[in-house]
Parts: C-alpha cells; structure tokens; sequence
C-alpha cells in the first residue's frame, strides 16, 4: 500500500513540491512558437536568433536536420531539400495531394518528400520542428518537461490530429491535449478579462482560416460553433501577391527556386504595406532582365477582397450555427490579422473594433501554455473550464443508404452518445457499422470514416434485435465507436484513425453543400424512408401470403394482390407524398388479413388447452362471467 507525505503542524516542509512544468505549443503551418506559464508570468521562448516565432521550415541536406532560420537560408541552395509548410500535410494520403513545388516520394503509398537524405513523412518533419521548440525551452528553463498541449486548427479532422499527436510524442513530447487553436486564443483572453460574455474568435493563420464563437460563463469558456477553412491563410496571400508581381513583370514561368524566392518578396511586401502606403519590389532580385515595380496598399487590398469575402462566408455561416446575431467581442489571431484589411473587415462584418492587444502570433501559444500549467497538475481555484465541440456531424448508416447522426455537430466534447438499432431482416446474425461524418441525409453525400462488424447475433424476427451504437469523443477529438447486442452482451468496437484526411476544401464543402441541398436532402431521405417502408410491407405480406393466403376469399386476395403490385410501382417513383398514400392505402387494404392471421395464430397457440385450465389461471375470467 503506498503511503502519503505527512508534515506536523506548524512544521513547514523541508521538501517543497516542485512545480510541473508544461508547455504551450502553437506548431503553425508558416511558424511556430513554445510558450510557458509558471503561475506568475507567460514567456514565449526565444531562440538562437532572438525571435520568438521559428518558421515551419526544416532542411535535410546534411547529416541534421537544420530547422526555422537555418533552413530558410538553404532555401535557394538546396530548395528541394527544405520542406516548409507541412502542416498542410499532415494526416493527408499520397494519392490526395497535387505536388506544389516539393518532390513527392515515388516509390510508396505514404505521402512523403524526397531528400538527398531520404524520405520524410510530414510527421517526421513535424516532429523536427517540435524538437526544436521543446530545446528552446529546456535551454531557458533548465529543467525537464512534464508535458505539453498542442493546438490544431479546429477544422482538423481525426486523421491531422492524430498526426499531430504522432509527432509529438516522435519529438519526445507527453501530449496532455490537443487544444483548437482558436478555443487557445480565448483561453488567453478570457483570463485576463473578468467580463461574461459571446467572444468571436477570427484566426487567419499563415495556412488555415478558422472562427469561433465561444461563450465565457462564471468561469466557462464553451465553444458554440466553429468554422472555417481549412486551406486558406497567408500563404494564399502571399501566392496571390506572388502571381500578381509575376504577371506585371511579364514572367510566364519560373524555376522552383525562383518562385520561393518570389513568394519571399511577396511575403515581404504583406508585411511592409502593414505600416506604409507604397512598397517598391526588387524583382531585379529574382531575375536580373526584371526591372523594379511599385505595389500600393490599395492594390493589396484589391487581390486580398476575393480571400477576405471567402472569411467573411464562413463567419457569418458560424453566427447562424450559433444561434445569435451578434458578439460582445472579437479576438484577432494570426500574424495575417496584421493587415490593415483584414482588421477593417472584421470590424464591419462584426460591427466593432476587434481586440488584438496580444501579440497576435503570440496568443494561441500563450492560451496553450495556461492550459498546460492545469493539465500538468498545478490547478488553481482560477481556473478556467474549456469545453471544445465537434467540428462536423458523426453518425452510421442506416437501411436505405441513410445517415443517422448521432453526435450532431457543434457538440460540445469530451462526449458520448449511444442509440439503439434493430435488424432489417429476418435471422439476421450480423451487423455492419459504418461509422459517417458530415451534414448531408445520404451516405453518399457524406464522408466514410471506419467500418466494423458486429457478429453472433441471436437469429430474430426483424425488429427484434436490440443494439446498441456508442459513439465517444474524447477532449483531443478523436473517436472511438462500439455496438453491442443487448440481450447476449456481444460487442464490438473500433477506435477510428483513418488512413488520410479531409482534402483541403472537403470540410468547407460539406458544410456549404448541407444548406444548398438541404431541401433536396429531405425529400431524398422521405423518399427512401417511404421506400423501406413499402419494401417491408410488401415483404412481410408475401411472406404471410405464402403460409395463410386461404384466410382471404378470390376477391379480397385479387384486391391485396393489386394493392401490393400498385405500391410496388410507386416505389419505383419519386414522390415522398405519392409513396406514403400509397403505403397507407396497401396498408388499409392488408389490415383484414393482418387481423385474421393474428386470430389464427392466437387459436394456435390455445390449441389443446383446456377451458378449465384457462379458467384456473385466470380466475378473474370466472368473476367476469358471472356478471
């Protein structure tokens, strides 16, 4: 039995607990900070160079991997071996990614990029990038690390989160949570705001665009919806201003090295119209037969409109899933927040001036290392509360080729949910679970996640069997799916890690296709439910038919004959409403010989009994009689 610490009153203790130590990590598609809480303070870890952020860049030309700085310089020397932006990357299948300037991996399924060093996968170069933020911190802090929360856009799905705890824990890292990026930011705020309230949450980060409307209650934060867009941020400025100086300089095409180069002085120029008016471009610098040109802050603002309106979409898409009109506050996330643009729409979309008083780039990591500082154990009665929700709808598929959700999105996490099923047929003995996500009625429509059997299922009559689905989300996100049999106990259950995840505007898509064709979707799902319905019908009165038709005289059996053949036909159609009459009727027209096999059945079953026996079980059968 183990033994507790003890100390005598009055006595202090010699060896005072030592304080855990955890760490904030905001692994950023263009950079990436480590911050840390000690209780008092946030400080974000500088490195080598005297910068906060490193850059999301790593190097594998030499015999170590040269990360951030370092390996911007060889970008021009050895482009092919410096791979920057994986995030974008991460959880994703070879087959899913177009190659945009990286040599791809031939030789294998598994995305990765070749080096003259070998392959590598976007975990192994997530992982680099992480070792080198956990060396910043243990220089600085001159201890051990207990653990870390890493943050994640809110629109990665379970393939990019677990990617990402995958690399941390490569670098060596105990993950105590995978936190949105987002929910991190309020988290930073909310602590130093004693005010209640609805908080937008607007992060335009270099590689992902997400929003969230979050409510702070005594204490709470919780996060009403979320939205977004998984592939727009500051490197689509950046391409956008890129291609803009590449068209007035009549460049029809570049060398790779080239258009890295170009990106970098596009970059440079996003940055530099932050704070003046007119920036000259040394394309000279590029190529040596380009001359210099000029780029206004109003021709900036004229190529980023087109990206800003998509922002503005979603935005106003994530007020209406969360059930309000207007918020209390709005929060500015992201070094591309910066733009003068970006914080002028945001204040007319929002109809207020945004809040950005922490270091835009800063404050993700600065709410990831508050939350660490509880997590690793150093709670204090100031703590705030941080519930996330589901990004999208999870559910299984149903009989007809339908979509029952059970955990629907915006739900609030860690969650479980369970709901109970039945067979389709007759001695059915197995059932397959096909685990969905998405917002459409149909499987099709959405997208598939796992699949699972469930068998040794006692043989029933259809719509006897009792099983149970359980869906359960856990606070990083990810989910684990199980069904059982009730009557038996037989389980089964899969924890769902798919093989690649969502393409980079699917999730966008799925969400805007939900309300488009939500009409559509209804009367799609009324249709096949009448289907089912009829298919049953028709199924069940063959069967029956089959074993007791001689209930019925010639007429009544030409008459349900002809019922069935016509609701047989308007099955085959495409009218909900034409469908559910014509069951009605075949249902009316059947209702006689349902009553009559059921009096049959009934005088079968008292065959052989005798009235007295009946009448000794029932005693109150004599007392009615004798009325």
């Amino acid at each position: 039995m183990a033994l507790m610490q003890i100390a005598e009153p009055g006595v202090s203790n010699p060896q005072p607990v030592r304080r855990k130590v955890g760490l904030g990590i905001d692994l950023g598609t263009t950079n990436s900070l480590v911050a840390h809480y000690n209780g008092a303070a946030l400080t974000v870890f500088k490195g080598e160079d005297g910068r906060e952020v490193l850059p999301s860049v790593v190097n594998y030309s030499g015999a170590v991997p040269l990360v951030g700085a370092e390996a911007l310089v060889c970008v021009e020397d050895s482009h092919g071996d410096t791979i920057a932006s994986a995030k974008r990357f991460m959880g994703r299948a070879r087959a899913d990614v177009i190659d945009d300037g990286h040599r791809l991996f031939a030789d294998s399924d598994t995305l990765a990029f070749t080096t003259t060093t070998g392959a590598r996968t976007p975990v192994e170069i997530s992982a680099d990038i992480l070792r080198a933020l956990k060396a910043r911190a243990v220089s600085a802090l001159d201890e051990g690390v207990d653990g870390v929360v890493v943050t994640v856009p809110a629109y990665f799905d379970d393939a990019q989160r677990q990617a990402t705890r995958q690399a941390a824990e490569l670098a060596g890292l105990q993950v105590l949570r995978l936190l949105n990026e987002p929910t991190a930011a309020a988290v930073a705020y909310g602590l130093d705001e004693a005010e209640e309230g609805v908080i937008a949450v607007y992060d335009l980060g270099g590689g992902t665009f997400d929003i969230s409307i979050l409510r702070l209650h005594r204490g709470v934060f919780e996060v009403l919806a979320t939205g977004g867009n998984s592939a727009l941020g500051g490197d689509d400025f950046d391409r956008v201003i890129a291609d803009w100086l590449q068209q007035e300089a009549g460049i029809t095409s570049l060398i790779p090295a080239a258009r890295k180069r170009l990106l970098t002085q596009a970059r440079a120029v996003k940055e530099a119209l932050s704070e003046r008016d007119t920036v000259t471009v040394a394309l000279s610098e590029i190529h040596s037969d380009l001359t210099d040109c000029e780029i206004t802050l109003e021709q900036l603002n004229t190529l980023c409109m087109p990206l800003l309106a998509q922002t503005s979409v979603a935005c106003r898409q994530c007020l209406q899933d969360a059930g309000i009109s207007a918020v209390d506050r709005v929060v500015l996330v992201g070094g591309s927040t910066r733009m003068p643009i970006v914080s002028k729409t945001v204040g007319q979309l929002f109809g207020q001036l945004p809040l950005c008083s922490i270091d835009p780039d800063q404050v993700v990591a600065m709410g990831a290392a508050r939350q660490a500082d509880v997590l690793v154990g150093n709670r204090s009665e100031n703590d705030v509360l941080l519930l996330d929700v589901t990004p999208l709808s999870l559910g299984v598929e149903t009989y007809g080729g339908l979509v029952e959700r059970i955990i629907p999105r915006n739900t609030t996490i860690p969650v479980a949910k369970a709901q109970e099923f039945t067979t389709a047929r007759d001695g059915q003995t197995g059932l397959l679970v096909h685990v969905l996500q998405g917002e459409r009625e149909r499987v099709e429509d959405c997208r598939s996640l796992a699949q699972f059997e469930l068998k040794g299922i006692p043989p029933m009559v259809a719509g006897a069997a009792r099983l149970k689905v359980t869906f359960r989300v856990d606070a990083d996100g990810l989910l684990e799916v199980s069904a059982s049999e009730e009557t038996t106990g037989t389980s089964a259950g899969i924890v769902v890690k798919p093989s690649f995840g969502l393409a980079d505007d699917e999730v966008a898509t799925m969400l805007r296709a939900s309300y488009e064709y939500a009409a559509e979707d209804m009367q799609a799902r009324q249709l096949t439910e009448a289907r089912v319905e009829a298919e049953q019908l028709i199924a069940g009165v063959t069967t029956a038919l089959a074993t007791d038709a001689d209930l019925l005289d010639p007429q009544e059996l030409v008459l349900l004959e002809q019922a069935m053949a016509t609701l047989a036909v308007a099955a085959k159609g495409e009218s909900p409403d034409v469908l559910r009459n014509a069951v009605a009727e075949a249902g009316g027209v059947s209702e006689t010989f349902a009553a009559r096999r059921m009096d049959r059945s009934i005088k079968r079953a008292l065959s052989g009994v005798s009235l007295s026996a009946i009448d000794q079980s029932h005693p109150a059968l004599d007392e009615d009689a004798s009325e």
